[in-house]
């Protein structure tokens, strides 16, 4: 006898449905943005399927489980950063279901991290930061018809990440309601719903004005974003406008693996700190919940002043 069609739609799996109300808890009590969210459901999918294949389940998972599910990262050439990103999703998912009630025992709570050294972050120089500024001006200047707003806003995409180190999701997120009534805040919404207001420098506040007279002009666009695009979104994209940022790096001649969104972000924190910027003023700006992150710059600083003393001390030279 034939099934009918009711019975066999596809049923979502018990590790399925373990998982979904872990991410609902992520999002309703914890605040998790949707980013995370994301990464946190493709991590703890990899992780099913490795005890699947191992004839076990999320429930039934043991503290040697997770070790071997640690070993068989780290066999498959994967960075000690993503076994302890990884890690922690399996960490916090074996917490959740052991509150829950589902488990008498968290296997995760005995499971040492994988030691992860952290990298100092990638920096521009400021030539290379004003080399793109430049060039990106440039195409304004003889851009023409339709093709001058795409090239305006990448112009003041630039000038407002150099000039406010936001995250790029934030930055091509931003509303035109973000703008304040001056030009001279964003009002930005980051991780975890955090909210805050970032300055905006003279220089990128009368770039952003030229653009808004531009972008009031548009009239296929979507007019809540402040970077509109025609895709699904309604904005433009990570994605987008990095494949743009790193165009714009190449016909400057920079090397384009030392160039992304991430990397002016970077370089807005160190050179802030390097000119004596308070480290809490800086962590407020970039909207770090944890100052420990934002004290990650100041280790790039003490790496360029030790490299400054190797180079030019008479006494630091090797015999």
């Amino acid at each position: 006898m034939k099934n009918s069609g009711k019975d066999s739609i596809a049923k979502p799996s018990t590790a399925h449905r373990h998982v979904e109300r872990f991410l609902e808890m992520m999002s309703a009590e914890r605040g998790a943005a949707e980013n995370s969210l994301q990464a946190y459901g493709r991590d703890l999918q990899h992780y099913v399927a490795f005890l699947e294949a191992r004839g076990g389940t999320l429930l039934t998972a043991s503290s040697d489980d997770i070790r071997a599910y640690l070993a068989s990262i780290e066999e498959h050439g994967f960075a000690r950063t993503t076994a302890a990103r990884r890690l922690s999703a399996v960490r916090q998912f074996h917490q959740f279901i052991h509150g829950e009630g589902l488990v008498t025992v968290n296997p995760a709570a005995i499971v040492e991290s994988p030691k992860a050294g952290r990298p100092l972050p990638k920096i521009l120089s400021t030539q290379d930061i004003g080399l793109m500024l430049a060039e990106a001006q440039a195409r304004v200047l003889r851009a023409e018809g339709k093709g001058r707003f795409k090239v305006e806003r990448l112009y003041c995409l630039l000038e407002l990440l150099a000039a406010t180190g936001l995250r790029v999701s934030e930055l091509v997120g931003l509303t035109v309601r973000a703008v304040t009534a001056d030009d001279a805040f964003l009002a930005i919404k980051g991780k975890g719903g955090r909210e805050r207001l970032v300055p905006v420098s003279d220089r990128a506040r009368g770039v952003l004005q030229a653009y808004l007279k531009t972008l009031a002009l548009q009239e296929a666009v979507e007019k809540k974003w402040l970077f509109p695009s025609h895709g699904a979104s309604g904005c433009l994209t990570r994605q987008h406008f990095a494949i743009e940022l790193k165009a714009l790096a190449a016909v400057c001649g920079l090397d384009l693996g030392k160039v992304s969104p991430h990397v002016l972000r970077h370089a807005f924190a160190s050179y802030l700190l390097e000119c004596g910027a308070d480290l809490r003023a800086v962590q407020q700006m970039l909207g770090h919940a944890d100052i420990s992150t934002t004290q990650i710059y100041t280790h790039v600083q003490a790496g360029r002043l030790q490299a400054v003393v190797e180079i030019h001390h008479p006494l630091a030279k090797k015999s």
